[in-house]
């Protein structure tokens, strides 16, 4: 099902567990609704009037953080992100890994140049497999939860992943972000092996295992986009 209003074509989920209408801009900025059983398609459409101002709001500050992304262009002394702090470039001649992080620098073998965006994220997703899973776990038996496993991995615009068989997944730029903000994906996604929705349960259920997840939540909305560019 969907509902078109004006220029706005937003697809429907229906859920059982909510009671509140609930419209979302995702972070490839495409829209959705999730709504309880049985709304008339009147009360849809003027739920999406009433948010029309706030959508084209958030759709142009998305638009302007994609436009204002900055690519890597792996020169000397120029920084990455690694857990929300900011390491040099540093270009060398030799070593026995292409890219390594030494002393607060990212040694970056000269040959190894031209894949260099392909050491990057090898290096990214191996350290960050580690950290999370050690977050995973840190997190687990307070929430009562016992995850198969975890996997790090390109998810497009998703930061996590909730998959079949308790597995987690997670994107390698997850490691990028500042520690507690990378905490609040990682309990964000424990959740979901409760609340497979975002019910008021999901909700409940966050804060009780994180109390400030809506300052590290709203962080990430804004911020987030600050480590896109690779």
């Amino acid at each position: 099902m969907i509902v078109t209003v004006d220029d706005l074509t937003i697809p429907v989920q229906e859920s059982a567990r909510r009671k509140t209408l609930q419209l979302t801009v995702e972070r490839d900025s495409s829209l959705r609704l999730t709504v309880p059983p049985n709304v008339s398609q009147e009360t849809l459409e003027a739920f999406v009037r009433s948010k029309q101002p706030w959508v084209y709001k958030k759709l142009a500050e998305k638009a302007l953080m994609q436009k204002t992304i900055r690519y890597k262009q792996f020169v000397q002394g120029e920084g990455f992100l690694y857990l929300g702090r900011h390491h040099r470039l540093n270009l060398v001649d030799a070593q026995t890994e292409p890219l390594k992080l030494v002393s607060g620098r990212f040694n970056l073998q000269r040959d190894a140049l031209p894949q260099a965006r392909q050491h990057f994220i090898g290096w990214y997703s191996q350290r960050g497999k580690t950290w999370l899973w050690q977050r995973v776990q840190d997190f687990a038996a307070r929430l009562e939860v016992k995850p198969a496993g975890l996997k790090v991995q390109d998810l497009g615009y998703r930061w996590g992943s909730c998959g079949k068989g308790e597995m987690l997944y997670f994107h390698w730029k997850t490691i990028l972000l500042p520690a507690r903000i990378a905490e609040y994906v990682v309990v964000h996604e424990l959740v979901h092996l409760h609340e497979h929705n975002h019910s008021a349960e999901f909700w409940l259920r966050l804060e009780r295992a994180m109390p400030d997840y809506d300052e590290r939540k709203q962080w990430l909305a804004e911020h987030g986009m600050d480590v896109e560019g690779l």
